[in-house]
């Protein structure tokens, strides 16, 4: 604290983000990194622009990334190109430009009472005013709950940390109810078990969706995320950005990035190495006694119905295994977050439940 705060500064509630402890020989399954490392292709790439280009400043455009990705989502069938685009340094950093270019409205944004804590910490931030929307009796979002008025929808999908996927159905009932209103949906995790909603943006100019690389890519330590959504958007977000950094990209970023989405083979590899280990690791859990909520992602949300979620966490923290435990709300003190590792990972973690159950 210092008293050349301002008044705003005193009243923000920042974000504290998963631990990254330090620890020897650490089995972490607490922050949702892809068990897989990036693609040869991307380590490479970086190796290329690691030269003497360095002095000079990086294209502002990003224009490689953004075409490599556009061709990606094209090759699919959905009609992506470059200027339905935008990346930035990680999602985060596209969220928080949106979030000020599109939610600063007169009703409040919507989201669910139980997804990122984020969402609330850039409210406070930018000054948004929210309603947060219970999650049904099975911690689901219900589509039914958003229709009413609002400045705007955000969610994650699959949801965080419930792991729970909305149908492209339900997304395009709210779409076609909320024409008024900008949806993003947040897709951190899509690509372990779900349809993206970019197959709905050229059908639908009131949605953007958003993803990282820091997941199924396995670049959380480099910092890449996008958004893709109607031109006049992806407009807004770039008179967002360079109203604050026209850089937010380096060299090494952008060819990782387009390194990552041109090595479709290792993108693959990887996610279903994730989808055979999370249906492995869910089994096991369920044949000790754990009662889990159907996931889509990388990880699994999950609680024991002897254990409390809190005495779980610190058994395994003692045993060198880190998990997420959130505490609160009261409906979810209980549930323990648990990343999708390596097959040694996840044997470690059930091993050392084994011990405490």
């Amino acid at each position: 604290m210092s008293k050349y705060w301002s008044d705003f500064v005193h009243q923000l509630e920042p974000y504290v983000p998963g631990e990254q402890p330090t620890m020897s020989k650490l089995v972490k399954l607490n922050t949702n990194e892809h068990p897989l490392g990036p693609s040869p292709r991307v380590i490479e790439a970086i190796r290329e622009q690691a030269d003497a280009r360095l002095r000079l400043y990086p294209d502002p455009d990003s224009g490689q990334l953004k075409e490599a990705i556009a061709g990606y989502y094209a090759d699919k069938g959905y009609g992506i190109t470059r200027d339905q685009v935008f990346v930035g340094n990680g999602s985060d950093e596209v969220l928080a430009h949106l979030f000020l270019g599109f939610f600063k409205q007169d009703k409040p944004l919507l989201f669910p009472d139980i997804t990122y804590s984020f969402y609330k910490v850039y409210c406070g931030l930018y000054q948004i005013e929210y309603d947060a929307v219970p999650l049904n009796e099975a911690l689901a979002i219900s589509v039914d709950d958003y229709l009413k008025p609002n400045g705007g929808i955000i969610f994650p999908n699959p949801n965080a940390p419930t792991g729970q996927l909305l149908p492209l159905r339900e997304i395009e009932r709210l779409l076609q109810a909320n024409t008024e209103s900008l949806v993003v949906v947040d897709e951190a995790y899509i690509d372990f078990g779900g349809d993206t909603a970019i197959a709905l943006v050229n059908r639908y100019p009131n949605l953007l969706v958003t993803q990282t690389l820091s997941k199924s890519r396995s670049l959380a330590g480099l910092r890449i995320g996008l958004a893709v959504g109607d031109a006049a958007l992806i407009d807004g977000l770039n008179r967002i950005k360079d109203s604050f950094n026209s850089y937010p990209m380096d060299r090494l970023a952008i060819a990782a990035g387009k390194a990552a989405f041109d090595d479709r083979e290792w993108f693959e590899k990887g996610c279903d190495l994730v989808i055979q280990q999370r249906e492995w690791l869910a089994e096991a859990l369920s044949q000790r006694g754990f009662e889990g909520l159907p996931s889509a992602a990388n990880f699994l949300f999950t609680r024991h119905p002897k254990h409390s979620g809190e005495s779980l966490a610190r058994g395994l923290r003692e045993q060198g295994v880190i998990v997420r435990h959130f505490g609160k709300p009261e409906r979810i003190a209980d549930y323990l977050r648990i990343t999708v590792g390596t097959p040694e990972q996840n044997q470690a973690l059930i091993e050392a439940l084994d011990t405490l159950l």
